[in-house]
């Protein structure tokens, strides 16, 4: 039994003009999916700064009901600051009746700054985010525009 070269060709396995187009299919899916990926991952990550930020400013309140006061005796905030592994949570309390809470992003949120303040003030600054807006919103921004 002789086998003619066609059905040799064939058996052999893919030509690299097949193995190069499912490259190209595969490259240009990627292409399009991991935008769409990583600003999901974003969206998720990024709605720890308005929740943390709303209980702590709801801690604050509790702490000047009882005190009068925004701050400690060390003259810091009079409540521990949140803490995850996305966002830099700072407070500054310039006097004992105002303060200002900010969350600042790192990784996926990089360029990402939530405030609020005593009087609920709340505002998103974006400054070289992957959201492409800048300046400042007074809203808490929670996806892209």
């Amino acid at each position: 039994m002789h086998l003619d070269s066609a059905s040799r060709r064939r058996s052999g396995g893919f030509t690299l003009i097949e193995l190069m187009i499912t490259v190209g299919i595969v490259a240009i899916l990627a292409g399009i999916a991991y935008p769409s990926y990583t600003d999901y991952l974003r969206r998720g990550r990024v709605q720890e700064a308005p929740t943390n930020l709303s209980d702590f400013r709801t801690r604050m309140e509790q702490f000047y009901q009882d005190n009068r006061v925004y701050t400690a005796t060390d003259g810091s905030c009079g409540v521990a600051l949140p803490t995850n592994k996305t966002f830099n949570y700072a407070c500054n309390a310039p006097t004992n009746q105002t303060y200002t809470a900010t969350a600042t992003g790192t990784g996926l949120a990089a360029g990402l700054v939530y405030s609020v303040n005593q009087r609920n003030d709340q505002t998103t600054t974006c400054s070289s985010c992957a959201w492409n807006f800048s300046g400042t919103q007074t809203t808490w921004v929670l996806r892209k525009p």
